[in-house]
């Protein structure tokens, strides 16, 4: 049994990591470290409750899941594996580039797992999209686009909407938008952004579009928040024809809902992805992969058996940080930035 001190119990502990965490066997949810211990006993009765730097450090923990504000996740990680733990840190792995870096030296001395929580590697949306390139369905891509686009146009009073280190739309959902396409297609030669405050009264940026130069073909990254009519989640267009996925993957909604893995509608996606097929003309529906974000967890625990390998790799979140933060000096800079 892995025993499991979950730091932080805002959205994305509360929402994600505790119930993976619990739904995941070999895993023990042993204790939460949070600020407001209330919310944590009303939602997780019989779950012991810290301070966060004393969660830690307890002797009775194995591993520790950082789903704190961005610009903790790196001191936290490097106090955890100080203290001998094994580390899982919410996505992004840090600010930037070189206190990621850090964080993972430290974890190599200390030779303790370290990994990133790039969970939308298990959304169905992604898996489809995955599946149909892996396979050859679309031929060569000559243009990848992957949309998260929302419409909520009043800024919220929370940190991700602050004028704060690692706040803004790029710092929570382009790691995501990022590491799909780095899973698909490995590093790009370049990188050029925008980033905008659109809504009335943002203090942080709420737009981004990323273009990701491969070369031989592009990929095209956006959020944004004054979306109401929606955008298809991923667009493909290859050499012999082109996939759209419209519906994003369930599995957010579901756990908000209080689903879990294992239940009958887990991850269900009932709507298909649609092919276009060049050569012919025809339309063609694809049964979408049920979403799995279980999976992360369920391989963490082996990696920590010694059953296989880590599922998110300290490189591979690395090489999402190198271009997250090429994007911000594009947009900065106003210039292409080769990597």
């Amino acid at each position: 049994m892995v025993r499991v001190a979950l730091i932080g119990f805002g959205y994305a502990g509360r929402v994600f990591h505790a119930p993976l965490i619990q739904a995941t066997s070999g895993l023990h949810l042993t204790l939460v470290g949070s600020s407001r211990p209330d919310d944590v006993r009303a939602a997780l009765p019989g779950v012991a409750v810290l301070p966060p730097e004393q969660a830690l450090r307890q002797p009775d923990v194995d591993l520790v899941v950082i789903a704190t504000p961005n610009d903790t996740h790196a001191p936290l990680a490097r106090q955890a594996l100080l203290a001998g733990k094994h580390v899982v840190i919410d996505k992004p792995f840090a600010l930037d580039l070189a206190e990621a870096q850090g964080v993972a030296e430290l974890a190599a001395q200390q030779k303790r797992l370290l990994s990133v929580f790039h969970n939308r590697r298990w959304d169905s949306d992604f898996l489809a999209v995955k599946t149909a390139i892996d396979e050859g369905l679309l031929g060569e891509v000559a243009h990848f686009e992957s949309h998260i686009d929302r419409y909520r146009p009043q800024v919220r009073e929370r940190w991700r909407e602050s004028a704060v280190p690692g706040g803004g739309v790029w710092f929570d959902l382009g790691p995501h938008l990022v590491d799909q396409a780095l899973q698909l297609f490995g590093q790009p030669c370049a990188v050029s952004a925008q980033l905008a405050r659109q809504r009335a009264g943002a203090q942080a940026v709420d737009w981004a579009h990323v273009l990701l130069d491969y070369g031989s073909h592009r990929a095209v990254l956006h959020a944004s928040m004054l979306v109401a009519g929606g955008s298809p989640r991923f667009t493909v267009h290859g050499s012999r024809g082109s996939l759209v996925k419209h519906s994003a993957d369930i599995q957010e909604r579901q756990l908000l809902a209080g689903l879990l893995p294992g239940e009958a509608e887990w991850g269900l996606d009932e709507e298909p992805a649609r092919f276009y097929d060049g050569s012919d003309g025809s339309v063609r529906e694809l049964a979408v992969p049920r979403g799995c974000q279980q999976a992360y967890y369920e391989q963490l625990r082996d990696a920590l058996l010694g059953k296989c390998a880590n599922p998110v790799l300290p490189e591979q979140a690395l090489a999402v940080m190198r271009v997250i933060e090429a994007a911000q000096q594009s947009a900065e800079q106003e210039r292409v930035i080769v990597l």
